[in-house]
């Protein structure tokens, strides 16, 4: 099968690639272009502030909330060219592709005029209160508590591995409120201020890079029953079809691909030879990234056609992993003890995919949901 893009969505591209090339040469390079760096924090929000301008930040809104009704595939053809130049966005991707979404399905019109607005302009950072410590793959196993005192739910637990949980205005939040349910039942979406008493952020440091692991520890934090998004103890129902667009949400595949291109371009650029063994590992990562995109590419068209989230979701989740982890291995190979030199290009490369298999969904559990979702096998 041959697959190509209808003018409208390539013009769009070639709309969208002019004005990257007149915006990003000028501000984004060394610490700016450093996803999580305090001088990528604040740029992003400019970059969004910019896109947000021309209807580029959340063009798959519909219009009374921001956006233009744009189709799937225009938000992939946005995805793959931020994400190949090394997301500018920083954070940002994550308010517009599912926190912003998931508030217009579940939200109250308090929730979606108050929250809504400050994502459509790009002003504004989220973070999700997901992971624990006893509960990291395993998300319906968490037990951060939340228990109604007449217009409030009062918060105690902790939260780890939050990404931008330093520098967020608000967060995405999952707690129990029925302990005595069903793993999956009485879970609880909350939509927090930070800061809020009570709760303290404690950064976690890490080899991934800056932002990338906070700690968040609750104690009798007052959160207002208004600030609940959905109903109470429905919480698993809203965060699985909020997860479902994060799954391919972010082609991270394009961003391996970008760092790919700018290990090689260093490592030529010093004079350095890309031996036989290196070029073999390019090869097969770049495959990697090409069989990445177009699984990607599945669930977009499902989600084109209005099909329900599928198992196809789980599988290019895995792809991605696969390609992240394969273009490290290359960056390595061009690269060899060059990689040690932090935030260089392969080092970059090489320190997230070491987080590859852990951020949007973990390998293993994607991989454990293909068996039974895909291949139709046993639970073991």
């Amino acid at each position: 099968m041959e697959f190509g893009w209808d003018d409208e969505h390539s013009g769009y591209r070639t709309e969208l690639v002019s004005f990257l090339n007149e915006e990003l040469p000028d501000h984004w390079h060394g610490e700016t272009a450093i996803l999580g760096s305090e001088a990528n924090t604040k740029y992003s929000r400019r970059f969004a502030g910019l896109l947000a301008e021309r209807g580029w930040l959340t063009p798959h809104w519909p219009v009374d909330f921001g956006g233009f009704d744009a189709s799937p595939w225009m938000l992939a053809v946005l995805g793959e060219e931020l994400w190949s130049r090394g997301e500018p966005r920083g954070p940002q991707y994550m308010n517009a592709n599912w926190i912003g979404p998931s508030i217009m399905a579940n939200g109250t019109p308090e929730q979606q005029a108050r929250y809504l607005p400050p994502i459509s302009r790009g002003d504004v950072i989220w973070c999700q209160g997901f992971s624990e410590p006893d509960a990291g793959t395993d998300l319906a196993s968490l037990r951060t508590r939340a228990e109604r005192d007449g217009d409030v739910y009062i918060v105690n637990g902790t939260k780890i591995w939050t990404s931008y949980g330093d520098v967020a205005e608000h967060c995405y939040l999952l707690v129990r409120t029925n302990p005595d349910a069903e793993s999956h039942r009485g879970i609880t979406v909350l939509l927090v201020d930070m800061p809020t008493p009570g709760l303290q952020v404690s950064t976690i440091p890490g080899v991934v890079g800056d932002h990338s692991f906070n700690e968040l520890i609750f104690t009798d934090v007052r959160i207002p029953v208004a600030n609940r998004l959905g109903d109470e103890n429905e919480g698993w129902t809203v965060v699985r079809e909020a997860l479902s667009y994060e799954r391919v949400g972010s082609p991270r595949w394009a961003r391996a691909a970008f760092m790919l291109n700018e290990t090689i371009e260093v490592a030529t650029a010093d004079g350095r030879t890309i031996d036989p063994i290196a070029i073999e590992a390019i090869g097969i990562a770049k495959a990697a990234c090409e069989a990445a995109r177009v699984l990607s590419y599945r669930v977009i068209d499902e989600r084109a056609r209005n099909i329900p989230p599928s198992p196809n979701g789980n599988l290019a989740r895995v792809a991605m992993v696969q390609a992240e982890r394969l273009v490290a291995e290359a960056c390595l190979a061009i690269d060899a003890g060059h990689t040690l030199t932090y935030r260089s290009p392969s080092n970059y490369q090489f320190r997230k995919s070491l987080a590859a298999g852990v951020a949007a969904g973990a390998y293993e559990v994607q991989l454990n949901l293909i068996s039974r979702l895909h291949l139709g096998l046993p639970k073991g």
